[in-house]
């Protein structure tokens, strides 16, 4: 296994600031956020495309800190409603795979996307429970008129410009939401379709992450460690489903925390185990969305965390077998 960084949490810093930093710390591989919602801090694609000398520079800019490029990043909504807003992400993201392609990227990491209810609609709407029986004829037509044929197409295309693998973040609020809707878009599209694997979003909609690592198997494609505390005063008496602000902590059901506050060693060591076990021994990659701690800390206490449970080394042969 290999410790990255999504450095986009760094967006303050220079991308040659950001990675001296990360290389000072310890950490081996960087995750480029690329378009999207995490934004283009450290890697404008569109602007690097147009210069070879560019891209040359930014390869360098990592390369020479002793980091690699674990992923290129660009969470959107390709299939948004509104066609401004979904051309915006749809560009982004051939954006940045036409960027992977010069570099040698295999791996892109996005959101499925969620369109509306009805080519009428102007936002998206995240079905949550069969009836009435609008919400089913509405996740008929989102899946079936809009998402699996344009992963088709776009999936197809990205495997034409060198593309493996497109991993999709499970998220909430978007059609590929847990490790069922993960399976039913890649058994619809393809195997170039795969998770990036984040339990944060999983712990607080009660899955198991390592039930869902074992189900999802070699459909893995990236794993993003964030924590979740799930708070139980307020779940237990409100349930999961929150729309609260996430700034309002005291107050929610579950929040976002860096690696090891919301689960303990074990829960952690338990993962990394059973990604082993499925065959993922690749980037572990930090996100820190921890509103309780500062970008640094958080950062810096999930590295010192995840140095005790990761395995670095191959498994090496059975001696005692």
């Amino acid at each position: 296994m290999k410790l990255s960084v999504f450095a986009v949490l760094l967006a303050d810093r220079s991308l040659d600031e950001a990675c001296k930093y990360l290389a000072d710390s310890g950490v081996q591989a960087v995750e480029i956020g690329c378009g999207g919602f995490p934004g283009k801090a450290h890697c404008n694609p569109e602007e690097l495309l147009r210069d070879e000398s560019k891209i040359a520079q930014f390869k360098h800019t990592i390369e020479k800190h002793g980091l690699e490029i674990a992923a290129l990043s660009t969470h959107g909504n390709a299939v948004h409603p509104d066609p401004a807003v979904a051309k915006q992400f749809h560009d982004d993201f051939v954006n940045t795979v036409l960027l992977a392609e010069k570099l040698g990227v295999k791996r892109v990491i996005t959101f499925s996307g969620c369109p509306g209810g009805s080519p009428e609609d102007k936002t998206p709407n995240w079905v949550t429970c069969p009836w009435p029986d609008d919400f089913s004829e509405i996740l008929k037509y989102q899946w079936d008129e809009v998402l699996i044929p344009y992963w088709k197409k776009t999936a197809a295309w990205a495997a034409e410009h060198g593309i493996e693998k497109i991993a999709f973040e499970m998220h909430p609020g978007f059609c590929v939401y847990n490790p069922e809707t993960l399976m039913k878009l890649r058994n619809a599209v393809g195997p170039i379709i795969g998770a990036n694997f984040d339990p944060s979003h999983l712990f607080w909609q009660g899955i198991d992450p390592v039930y869902a690592i074992r189900y999802l198997g070699d459909a893995i494609y990236f794993f993003h460690a964030k924590d979740t505390k799930i708070d139980e005063l307020n779940s237990k008496t409100h349930g999961v489903l929150d729309t609260k602000h996430y700034g309002d902590e005291i107050h929610r059901s579950w929040i976002f925390r860096s690696v090891g506050y919301g689960h303990d060693y074990q829960v952690w060591k338990d993962m990394m185990s059973a990604l082993r076990m499925v065959g993922y021994d690749d980037a572990i990659s930090i996100e820190h969305e921890d509103s309780l701690m500062t970008p640094n800390e958080g950062l810096q206490k999930a590295i010192a965390f995840l140095k005790d449970v990761m395995m670095f080394e191959d498994k090496g042969a059975m001696w005692w077998a």
